[in-house]
């Protein structure tokens, strides 16, 4: 497996696992990540925004896995935000998030000096990840949050 930046190519794989990977777990509401505007065109939208990627976990016969993103939040504040980490369901506790995770890392440390996300209470494996890689809990989201339907913040400094 390998981590490189989105194509355009795989627009569609990723948005399908993202999709999927949400209405599992019935979180396919409003204020989340599902009805992002740009989900069906996450490579274009990560090409167009300053300091801003993508990376996804591709198998050796190009199969999309799995993806994980950078992107601003707080810039001024010297904010950035990991956005998308799904993983296909056919590919979860395979380490595809855990090879995901530093390649974001590197690239976000090039850009802020903290990074933050949002998610459930109930993606529990997911929590438990971003306990083990340094994610600090927070009481309550950043101002600029877009994702009102999450119940769970997270702050790591790099």
């Amino acid at each position: 497996m390998k981590i490189r930046e989105i194509k355009p190519a795989d627009d569609g794989q990723m948005a399908k696992i993202l999709r999927v990977s949400l209405e599992q777990l019935h979180l396919n509401l409003p204020g989340t990540a599902y009805f992002d505007p740009f989900v069906d065109h996450l490579s274009e939208w990560y090409q167009q925004t300053a300091a801003a990627k993508y990376f996804v976990a591709v198998t050796a016969a190009d199969q999309i896995v799995g993806g994980c993103g950078v992107g601003p939040i707080a810039p001024e504040q010297g904010i950035g935000e990991l956005q998308k980490l799904y993983v296909d369901p056919n590919y979860r506790r395979h380490g595809v998030a855990t090879k995901l995770l530093p390649v974001c890392f590197s690239y976000a440390k090039a850009h802020y000096q903290s990074l933050y996300l949002e998610t459930f209470a109930s993606m529990t494996a997911a929590n438990q990840l971003y306990d083990r890689v340094g994610f600090k809990q927070l009481t309550q989201p950043l101002s600029q949050s877009e994702h009102g339907a999450c119940d769970t913040w997270y702050l790591k400094p790099l």
